[in-house]
């Protein structure tokens, strides 16, 4: 069982030596890097609807909602859904966290993001889109829900109207520029076979060619995970591989701390809170 540091100060004190040794840093965040901006945590079903109250009138988990089945048999309900979200997403100011990691990004020290979030919040902290890996895609692009439009397109300034007493989204619904058909969010759903990755994979390649180099040039490397949890466990497993060798982890996770394999530092402790601190010790 994950245990929390005897030491926290000492945790901090040797992740702050680490960043600032760091040859390259990694970013690896999940879902916990947004909590402190204020987006709603979805773990479990009682978080999903304490964050949206009228689901749990209709019974419907998460897990439920984020299905691309929806977008077929009831476009309201999943625009709804994604509309509210989008537009939470938008009016969401990244924490004071974020500077901390975008400060520490340099010319000497480059470094990119790998996160689950589809949240945008790295991109509006000022992280250039091509060095943050978004492995399930975004909700501020589009794809075409039919199969013959092959296109990614960016969300722009498309509003989804949502009627706040049913949670259905008020047409017209976003549509494919291309064919005219309904659009949906990029964004890898459960149960989705029709995720139109193209984008990701792009960034992605880019990402591994970079990871490579810095191997095959012996840069220290620093991953910072952050927030990332073993429910899913994508990104805590990309921080594991891009550590493994000659690279260093610190985790940054209030449940799930405990770096089990290999050399780590552990910080039990809120990214919100932990960033800053940090940022505090760096030199």
């Amino acid at each position: 069982m994950d245990s929390v540091s005897p030491d926290p100060r000492a945790e901090l004190d040797r992740a702050a030596e680490l960043i600032a040794g760091a040859d390259a840093l990694l970013y690896c965040a999940g879902a916990g890097i947004g909590v402190d901006s204020g987006l709603p945590d979805f773990r479990g079903t009682e978080g999903f609807w304490r964050a949206y109250p009228p689901y749990q009138r209709l019974g419907l988990a998460f897990e439920e909602l984020a299905d691309p089945v929806h977008f077929v048999d009831d476009p309201e309900l999943a625009w709804g859904f994604y509309g509210q979200r989008l537009a939470q997403y938008r009016a969401t100011v990244p924490h004071a966290g974020f500077d901390a990691l975008l400060h520490w990004a340099t010319a000497e020290r480059p470094a990119r993001v790998f996160t689950s979030n589809v949240d945008g919040q790295f991109q509006c902290a000022g992280f250039a889109d091509d060095y943050v890996v978004e492995c399930h895609g975004s909700i501020h692009h589009l794809q075409c829900l039919s199969g013959g439009c092959p296109e990614i397109w960016p969300v722009d300034d498309i509003e989804v109207r949502v009627d706040e007493s049913s949670k259905r989204a008020v047409p017209p619904l976003p549509s494919c520029p291309h064919c005219g058909g309904l659009a949906r969010p990029n964004i890898l759903m459960f149960g989705d076979g029709d995720w139109r990755s193209a984008r990701t994979d792009a960034v992605a390649r880019r990402h591994v060619q970079w990871l490579r180099g810095l191997r095959a040039d012996g840069a220290r490397l620093v991953v910072l995970e952050i927030g990332a949890g073993t429910a899913v466990p994508t990104v805590r497993r990309h921080a594991e591989l891009a550590a493994a060798g000659s690279g260093e982890l610190i985790r940054i996770n209030t449940r799930e701390p405990a770096v089990r394999h290999g050399r780590g530092v552990s910080i039990a402790a809120p990214a919100g809170q932990a960033l800053p601190a940090l940022a505090g010790l760096v030199r």
